[in-house]
């Protein structure tokens, strides 16, 4: 047990909670400030990290915050973009197709039964304007 906690580097779970919220923090701002819709800020986000995880940049932030940045959406965008990259290296041109599928599989799995699960336990209202 002792090894447990001296592997504990609690600096990582603080800069994990920093990044992440802060990419929160960011959308807020956009939904709070701007009238762009929640859906184009989805995409916006999605996008982003897909260019940035293209571009190698994302790698970066990932390697200090961990979690902190492969959680939040832009995560999603770049989990795409390297699975597309790798794809592309393994199996060419259809690579880029299948790759970022292959490697976000698991999220849109758990994205899709959690939501059905959600969908049973909650009673939806509409949103008033």
């Amino acid at each position: 047990m002792d090894m447990f906690f001296q592997s504990l580097n609690i600096m990582d779970y603080v800069w994990c909670f920093v990044v992440g919220g802060l990419i929160c923090v960011i959308g807020q701002i956009l939904i709070d400030k701007t009238k762009i819709t929640s859906a184009r800020i989805l995409v916006l986000f999605v996008t982003l990290g897909a260019i940035l995880g293209g571009l190698g940049v994302y790698q970066y932030l990932v390697d200090f915050a961990g979690a902190g940045a492969t959680v939040p959406i832009t995560g999603f965008g770049y989990n795409l973009a390297k699975g597309a990259i790798k794809g592309v290296q393994e199996y060419g041109l259809l690579g880029a197709f299948i790759g970022g599928t292959r490697a976000a599989a698991g999220g849109i799995s758990a994205a899709i039964f959690f939501g059905y699960i959600a969908s049973l336990i909650a009673k939806p209202k509409m949103k008033k304007q």
